[in-house]
């Protein structure tokens, strides 16, 4: 696969043209299950070396990235159901953190496919983000349970009921605030690790008092922070993408080109970029983040609901006919 030189940007007219002419790099691996909807998660590490796939048939699998070979991959065997959610410890190159609809969240060293800590009985979990210093994930289940999970303990350091449905959520680079996506088409931002509703309205009493970015029509499902804090990107079954800035915390624009629901959202490693991801539709649309400009459409086989930016360069990691694909831009001036 080929690689551009880290932290070196592409221009928007050129990444335009150039991302629809690449071809990708198929990741095939002959056991798992035909299902195109097979892979629910994908995750980089944080030097961009290993790319992590959660699948529905339980498969576990860490993938060199610059080894396609399913051979040169490593499989985590354990868990008892669809894998919902992976992440890669921020600040370590092969701690993982694995979420199951088995209510079992797992930290694995890949190098050794050691299970480092479990945590059970945590419900019916499907969501998952790590603090930016990769002290702890925060948890979140199906019945709208938040728990704060250490790497070493098993059991929780501490469970917060919802009082809405929440679907995705994600840190401010701090790790004293947490982005959460809900039912409602709302943001909520809380503090961490209270939970407590970060901004209130002076004039307002009780749930009304609370502060929320209210930019979907209906259910939010996907939020992603800009990798410098820059903006923060939220995507609904409206088929939108907001974009926020993070000071008044005002929309500044939507992206409208999506087909069907925002499944996932990631940003490009300089934050240029946003892309979003879809199980309806013709494939994976780029937008400038700077301006909401559609640029092009990653056509795709089947739609791709699941996609995420390398940390370092322009390589795209996304679900296509129940296999991980990746495509890779050259380089470019800007």
């Amino acid at each position: 696969m080929a690689r551009i030189a880290p932290r070196t940007s592409v221009a928007p007219e050129r990444l335009k043209t150039l991302l629809p002419s690449l071809k990708p790099t198929i990741y095939q691996d002959p056991s798992a299950s035909k299902n195109p909807n097979n892979i629910r998660t994908i995750a980089w590490n944080p030097p961009g070396t290993y790319i992590a796939t959660g699948c529905m048939d339980k498969t576990l699998r860490v993938w060199n990235a610059d080894k396609p070979n399913v051979r040169q991959s490593t499989e985590l065997k354990g868990h008892a159901a669809s894998i919902e959610k992976v992440a890669f410890n921020p600040v370590k190159e092969l701690e993982l953190c694995s979420v199951s609809s088995d209510g079992v969240v797992r930290f694995w060293d890949v190098k050794t496919k050691q299970v480092l800590n479990e945590v059970k009985g945590l419900g019916e979990t499907f969501t998952l983000a790590w603090a930016p210093r990769g002290e702890c994930v925060v948890v979140g289940n199906k019945d709208d349970k938040l728990f704060v999970i250490s790497p070493t303990q098993s059991t929780p350091i501490s469970s917060h009921q919802q009082s809405v449905q929440t679907n995705s959520i994600t840190f401010c680079w701090s790790g004293q605030r947490i982005f959460a996506s809900t039912g409602d088409g709302k943001t909520r931002i809380l503090s961490f690790p209270e939970f407590e509703p970060a901004y209130q309205f002076d004039y307002k009493e009780g749930p009304d008092a609370e502060f929320k970015l209210t930019g979907h029509t209906s259910s939010c499902i996907a939020v992603e922070i800009h990798p410098f804090y820059r903006y923060l990107a939220t995507g609904g079954t409206d088929s939108l993408i907001a974009l926020w800035e993070t000071t008044e915390w005002n929309c500044l624009r939507t992206a409208t080109k999506m087909t069907g629901p925002v499944r996932s959202l990631s940003f490009s490693w300089d934050g240029l970029y946003i892309v979003g991801g879809s199980d309806e539709g013709p494939g994976l649309e780029v937008f400038n983040s700077e301006t909401g400009e559609h640029l092009c459409t990653y056509k795709t086989a089947t739609p791709s609901p699941v996609v995420a930016w390398a940390p370092n360069r322009y390589a795209l990691a996304y679900a296509d006919s129940g296999s991980l694909r990746v495509i890779g831009a050259s380089t470019g001036g800007k």
